[in-house]
């Protein structure tokens, strides 16, 4: 498909599947299924076998239908977010810039304002919604209608994977919307899973710090694709999901106002779970949970978030996702992380020409990195420089690489990169926060980290030999060779060899 052709954007959940189904990307199963395992079996089959998204019309002891595997390939990460390719839009955010390289260090402060002219695509609000057709009040509040899945066999209970836990600065007013797993206590209440280096944790502390007991939440289940993924994007505080996802989409998202706080929730969402987490109540203890890691997290103690009211539209389907050892539908939603966010970060280290987060990694554990080196221990400045960028500070191992490398082939990466370092000398550790789903950490959200320069060395980097040049073939026998190959090869058969 040309990249110029305009792609569809979905503005709600049934017209994603009407777009997935329009590009046979949709398996559609009338059979009834268990939310509890069986789903997460049929589904990690399905990712890893490169499957369709799939759609159970039949979830024991549940009305809604349940969606799974709809971000789990590039094409339908694609399809999504309305482009024919994820670097379209890292292509846009630099066009935005119109950026060019720092020439002083104080430059590098001029570029939040520019960031904010994504700010093109401001929220609407409206009055009436689909999220709010139906609106479950007090003793009519039931999660257990839900079809919330049961991912894995130790896993705490069931838990809801792909929410917008919607929350508010109580001193500025403005809104947070963040992913963070949430698993079902009872029919009222649920985890809030939101870790210490999140937008959702920070306002809890600041309502704790000021006494307000009562803290207001909304949680958002479906709606349009692109703002359930702007839930998971490592955005600066300064920039609103909302408003990306108004950016992503070139088309503003509607909000309504909560029914039961003055909270602004996705008007298109499937569901609403409105409440509220007391910041005087004592922690309970969450989990464990098998994360996208591929090892389960441990239980530990979190807030309870309370739900007092539950709004969903007449034809909700409930969206999901499931983690584990990958790769899973998770790889691809990071994989369009990357490729978006790769613009900002060339933005605050020019010398960086792409990287790469392997799916082995789990986001957080390795990150690839290729850069025009100019200068000995450049691979070291940007190391740090990785390590000092908001949420890429969390990045256990960086390896650095020239630019002609591809690191899109991890095969490439590691050859180029063992080939080129001496251990003594190329591989530097350091010490800073972690994700604090990393259990090989000895302590709490911390961490040694390592950089390993697998770049060609400089005489002042203490190389004294000669380099070896890497092997290519002369460019006028490739083509030769080009214009006859697939011709000469085209009845080959395996191992058959000439006759």
């Amino acid at each position: 498909m040309s990249k110029d052709k305009k792609m569809e954007v979905a503005d709600n959940l049934r017209e994603f599947m009407d777009i997935l189904r329009e590009a046979g990307e949709l398996l559609e199963i009338k059979r009834e299924v268990d939310p509890c395992l069986e789903i997460t079996e049929i589904a990690d089959r399905a990712v890893k076998e490169g499957r369709e998204a799939i759609l159970f019309h039949n979830v024991k002891n549940s009305p809604f239908p349940l969606l799974i595997n709809m971000f789990g390939s590039k094409r339908r990460m694609e399809l999504s977010l309305g482009v024919n390719d994820l670097n379209e839009i890292g292509d846009r955010i630099m066009d935005l810039m119109k950026f060019k390289k720092p020439e002083k260090f104080s430059d590098k402060f001029d570029i939040l304002p520019k960031l904010m002219e994504i700010a093109k695509y401001p929220p609407k609000t409206v009055k009436k919604a689909p999220c709010q057709e139906v609106i479950l009040n007090n003793e009519e509040v039931n999660l257990d209608l839900i079809p919330v899945v049961t991912c894995w066999p130790k896993d705490a209970g069931p838990f809801i994977t792909l929410p917008m836990v919607i929350t508010k600065n109580p001193e500025t007013g403005i809104q947070n919307i963040g992913m963070y797993r949430l698993q079902k206590y009872d029919k009222t209440s649920t985890g809030m899973h939101w870790h210490l280096h999140k937008g959702g944790a920070k306002h809890y502390k600041m309502y704790k710090e000021k006494n307000i007991s009562r803290m207001p939440v909304a949680v958002a289940i479906g709606g349009d694709p692109a703002s359930i993924y702007s839930a998971s994007a490592p955005l600066p505080p300064e920039i609103s999901e909302y408003i990306f996802s108004g950016f992503l989409r070139r088309k503003n998202i509607e909000l309504v106002k909560a029914t039961q706080s003055d909270l602004l929730v996705p008007a298109e969402a499937d569901f609403i779970l409105e409440g509220f987490v007391d910041t005087s109540e004592e922690l309970k203890l969450e989990g464990m949970f098998g994360d996208h890691t591929g090892f389960y997290s441990l239980a530990d103690y979190y807030p309870v978030f309370h739900v007092t009211a539950i709004t969903h539209r007449k034809n909700a389907v409930y969206p999901t996702t499931i983690v584990g050892i990958p790769p899973m539908e998770d790889a691809w939603m990071g994989f369009a992380t990357e490729r978006i966010f790769i613009a900002i970060t060339r933005i605050l280290i020019p010398e960086i020409t792409d990287f790469h987060m392997p799916p082995e990694g789990t986001f957080h554990n390795l990150i690839f990195v290729k850069i025009k080196k100019e200068y000995p221990g450049q691979a070291m400045k940007v190391m740090h420089g990785i390590w000092g960028l908001g949420l890429m500070a969390l990045t256990k191992i960086i390896v650095v690489v020239d630019d002609f490398i591809d690191i899109q082939n991890a095969q490439e990466v590691w050859w180029y990169a063992l080939a080129n370092i001496d251990p003594q000398r190329d591989i530097i550790f350091s010490k800073g926060p972690t994700d604090i789903l990393d259990h090989a950490s000895s302590e709490f959200a911390f961490h040694t980290k390592m950089g390993i320069d697998g770049t060609k060395k400089m005489p002042e980097e203490g190389f004294k030999r000669q380099w070896p040049d890497v092997i290519s073939m002369d460019s006028a026998i490739k083509e030769k060779v080009n214009s006859y190959y697939s011709e000469i090869m085209k009845d080959s058969k395996h191992g058959k060899g000439f006759r």
